[in-house]
């Protein structure tokens, strides 16, 4: 079942998702992921089903209440200069994007279908997360990106997710690049609280079959 057409979440409904994947993994469960690279671990069987491990208790929480879910594949570290500097090559990149939404397509088959659970394509800043070196234009950033969500294109991906980005240029790069590929997209950043400003979260969510939704600024504490 796919939802690239219609999106189940912009009915307004509650969905979950997980919370902090790399972060748990070290920090939690003891696990070295380099660069804080989690896709990594589904080069073997052993480090797959970690990673079922991590996303079974959040979807059994979503089935006992009964609301639609979000599946947010592990790579938010699966793009080509993170993959470089891994040691991965351009094949082993694409072949293990496609694993991880596959194992998403896994776990949603095996959960009741009584709500929806949609399959999001991970996609992270090609620098830090919250101090990059290296700001792309837009139209490089879209070069970029799209080597990731063209493979996650021909997947059973129904939507991409880009999250800790912090310039306007990278998330113009990844939207552009996302509707190139006819796939909805999600962009969150956030913004160093300022005396004028306050620290934000920001989310725009575009789809070719919708009207571009407002951005949506909310503070954090």
């Amino acid at each position: 079942m796919g939802y690239r057409a219609g999106l189940p979440q912009l009915q307004g409904d509650l969905f979950l998702t997980d919370g902090g994947i790399e972060t748990t993994l070290i920090f939690q469960r003891g696990l070295e992921l380099p660069l804080f690279a989690a896709f990594g671990l589904l080069k073997t069987d052993e480090g797959t089903q970690v990673l079922r491990n991590y996303y079974e208790p959040y979807v059994a929480l979503a089935r006992q209440k009964g609301l639609g879910f979000v599946l947010e594949s592990p790579t938010w570290r699966a793009s080509p200069r993170w993959a470089t500097e891994l040691g991965y090559t351009s094949g082993e990149l694409t072949d293990l994007n496609r694993k991880a939404i596959s194992l998403m397509e896994e776990i949603r088959e095996q959960a009741p279908m009584k709500s929806p659970f949609v399959i999001s394509g991970c996609i992270g800043p090609q620098d830090d997360g919250y101090n990059p070196a290296v700001k792309f234009s837009a139209s490089a950033a879209r070069d970029y990106h799209s080597v990731q969500i063209n493979t996650f294109r021909d997947t059973a991906a129904d939507m991409v997710t880009a999250i800790t980005l912090t310039y306007t240029d990278e998330a113009i790069g990844i939207t552009r690049a996302a509707q190139a590929a006819d796939l909805p997209a999600v962009i969150s950043s956030r913004w160093r609280r300022t005396a004028n400003y306050p620290a934000a979260n920001c989310s725009v969510m575009r789809s070719k079959r919708s009207t571009p939704q407002p951005m949506v600024l909310r503070p954090t504490t």
